[in-house]
């Protein structure tokens, strides 16, 4: 009984999450993200983090984040090369905008206390793809 049961339940292979466009609203979640796994982990505090900015920066509600920060984390998976994700965001931006961007990158690099050099590289990455110089990313870090 308990096998029938368990069949029925097995019906049909569950859907697949469609990939995401890989617009900047996407890339720029990728790269949180990305930012926050660079260490090879990835803590509630940054997930937290991220969805707090992704609420800020696109005018949403913690569930719509939280969905949004779900379909970045798929784009992040597919996406290999960090300065390619930096480059969706490049075109058509202010340079208030690549700021933001680049706070935001720091802000999920030390969202769990600690910014490693793996996150630091990223962060470059990023904003060398964008455009912007070293000693500007950096005025942006904040304190450590």
């Amino acid at each position: 009984m308990l096998e029938k049961l368990l069949a029925r339940l097995h019906l049909a292979d569950p859907p697949e999450t469609p990939m995401p466009p890989a617009d900047a609203q996407h890339a720029l979640g990728a790269l949180l993200v990305r930012v926050a796994k660079a260490d090879k982990t990835y803590l509630f505090s940054e997930i937290h983090e991220i969805d707090h900015l992704l609420a800020d920066l696109n005018g949403l509600n913690p569930v719509e984040a939280a969905q949004l920060r779900a379909q970045c984390e798929k784009l992040e998976a597919a996406m290999p090369d960090s300065g390619a994700l930096a480059q969706i965001l490049q075109p058509g931006i202010s340079e208030a905008d690549k700021e933001a961007f680049v706070r935001a990158l720091w802000a999920v690099a030390g969202a769990d206390g600690v910014r490693h050099e793996s996150e630091r590289l990223v962060v470059a990455l990023a904003h060398e793809a964008l455009g912007m110089a070293t000693d500007r990313a950096e005025a942006l870090r904040g304190p450590d």
